[in-house]
């Protein structure tokens, strides 16, 4: 995947989201290399008893959300260079609270795609902490961004370059749209 220096244009903070099993991670880390960003997990910042939580096929409440949410917009905006985040931010008051927390505007980048695609995503995953089981509860969570959020929506049919590409190409629209 071809490198280059982030555009002048290019947001400082960037959080990948969707519903497990759409390719947060994937492209979230895909994405931060193409734009020479850093790149940061909101998985690797989830206390010990929400994995437990998680891993028993248990859904997090808001209340478990809450902490978790809060310290990964403080470690994004802590950044000193474009940054790009993978996190599930399935509900507006979440992406809301992600972008109080950071104290500037995040883009979100919603992959979306079916839920036969984001099963069989999920089903060949090995050593991850979220079961097939929770996909329903995430998807029934989901509050797809609304128009007048700072975010935009992809396709995830499609091999992660074609998918950063898409994404490259919303950001500089977005630009353009100014």
């Amino acid at each position: 995947m071809e490198v280059s220096q982030p555009a002048s244009n290019t947001p400082k903070l960037l959080i990948v989201m969707g519903v497990s099993g759409s390719g947060k991670s994937t492209i979230a880390e895909h994405l931060a290399t193409a734009l020479n960003a850093i790149f940061l997990d909101a998985d690797d910042y989830h206390p010990q008893n929400n994995i437990d939580k998680m891993s028993r096929g248990d859904a997090l409440t808001d209340d478990d959300r809450w902490p978790w949410l809060k310290t990964f917009g403080e470690t994004m905006a802590e950044q000193t260079t474009v940054c790009v985040g993978a996190c599930s931010a399935l509900k507006r008051v979440y992406r809301t609270r992600l972008t109080e927390s950071a104290k500037e505007p995040i883009l979100f980048v919603y992959l979306d795609g079916d839920k036969a695609l984001l099963m069989e995503r999920m089903s060949g995953r090995k050593d991850h902490f979220m079961p097939t089981t929770l996909l329903e509860s995430q998807l029934a969570t989901l509050e797809t961004p609304d128009a007048d959020e700072y975010a935009i929506s992809v396709d995830i049919n499609g091999s992660p370059e074609v998918i950063i590409s898409r994404i490259k190409q919303q950001i500089e629209e977005l630009n353009n749209d100014k």
